[in-house]
């Protein structure tokens, strides 16, 4: 659900809230040229916090890159598909893989890298979401925070 973090604007979460899971927060959407009236970049945070980990990457896309579009399409094809779904972002510095396994349940695995050149870090985490409703709400709240940017 798309929320109004305090200190930094719109923010989405993904992921269980249990003791080992990861959760993922999407916060502080901002254009990095504002003076450019029609500026086509967006740049946000992705978080990945658990027990043990705390990763942070600020992602460059553009105009979003069709983050809400992939998920929704995800959440159309409720029935299942064969194979790995794959999107990233502008830099790749956020990639996402989705698989949808036995059970109507849909697999997706967020990559956060260090932008290139240097490329130094990788990190995943896999969220499970209900397929359908559930991928619904997330392509919808990403949808909004991604829109929530002036």
């Amino acid at each position: 659900m798309i929320r109004e973090d305090e200190a930094n604007g719109p923010a989405v979460s993904a992921g269980d809230a249990g003791p080992r899971a990861i959760r993922l927060h999407f916060t502080e959407p901002t254009h990095p040229f504002p003076e450019d009236g029609d500026d086509p970049l967006l740049d946000f945070l992705v978080r990945a916090r658990g027990e043990f980990v705390n990763v942070e990457v600020s992602v460059r896309t553009w105009r979003g890159d069709g983050l809400d579009s992939f998920l929704a399409e995800l959440a159309e094809d409720f029935r299942g598909w064969e194979g790995a779904r794959t999107w990233g972002s502008l830099e790749h510095d956020l990639t996402l893989s989705a698989e949808h396994s036995p059970g109507g349940y849909v697999r997706l695995t967020w990559g956060l890298h260090d932008r290139p050149p240097s490329d130094e870090w990788h990190f995943a985490a896999t969220t499970v979401h209900a397929a359908g409703e559930d991928m619904r709400r997330l392509a919808a709240d990403i949808r909004a925070f991604l829109a929530s940017c002036p």
